[in-house]
């Protein structure tokens, strides 16, 4: 019996340095993405610092006819979704929020780039919308919200950066949805 034996060559088993290369590589998938998410978080952050340091909370500046700066707080979701309840809220959402980011992030790391470029840039531009509202959440209590879109007596619910660029990037995502579904059509031979 021979003492050196080696290891039989299959495709199943990698070695070290293959496993290594897998795994954490920092441009697998669309983690090359992230400066976007990044760009998002400083700059809903930036816009936030200005509004809250250089207005009173209600106070408002009219830009446009159909547009207003207010400083208001959010102690709810989008919309002001649970804005009344109790307190416990706080956490829920920064808790479902960094759920939800855990999951962008494996998400990130599955997309097929370049094929995959604007569902990379959807899930990007949700995570750092995400992300940036967490901040908030934890810092402060509550989201600072400060656009609103308005026509007379009608408004918009007040939103931000980050309310927007998850926004930007659901309709990414959308986008891509309806592209994909496109292209596996014609790869099948189906006729829409």
């Amino acid at each position: 019996m021979a003492t050196n034996q080696q290891r039989p060559s299959s495709d199943r088993f990698l070695t070290t340095g293959q496993f290594a290369k897998l795994r954490f590589t920092p441009t697998q998938g669309a983690s090359n993405w992230l400066w976007l998410s990044f760009f998002v978080v400083m700059l809903d952050q930036s816009t936030k610092a200005m509004v809250t340091r250089s207005m009173e909370l209600y106070d408002s500046i009219e830009l446009l006819l159909v547009l207003r700066i207010q400083h208001l707080q959010n102690h709810g979701a989008a919309f002001s979704v649970l804005a009344d309840a109790r307190g416990w809220q706080r956490w829920f959402f920064i808790g479902l929020a960094l759920l939800v980011c855990a999951g962008l992030m494996v998400w990130i790391r599955r997309i097929r780039t370049p094929e995959q470029n604007l569902l990379a840039i959807g899930v990007t531009l949700i995570l750092g919308g995400a992300l940036s509202n967490v901040i908030d959440r934890v810092w402060l209590g509550y989201v600072v919200d400060y656009i609103l879109i308005h026509w007379g007596d009608y408004q918009f619910p007040a939103f931000n950066v980050a309310s927007a660029s998850i926004c930007f990037g659901a309709g990414c995502l959308l986008i891509d949805a309806f592209l994909e579904s496109g292209r596996v059509g014609r790869r099948r031979g189906d006729k829409f």
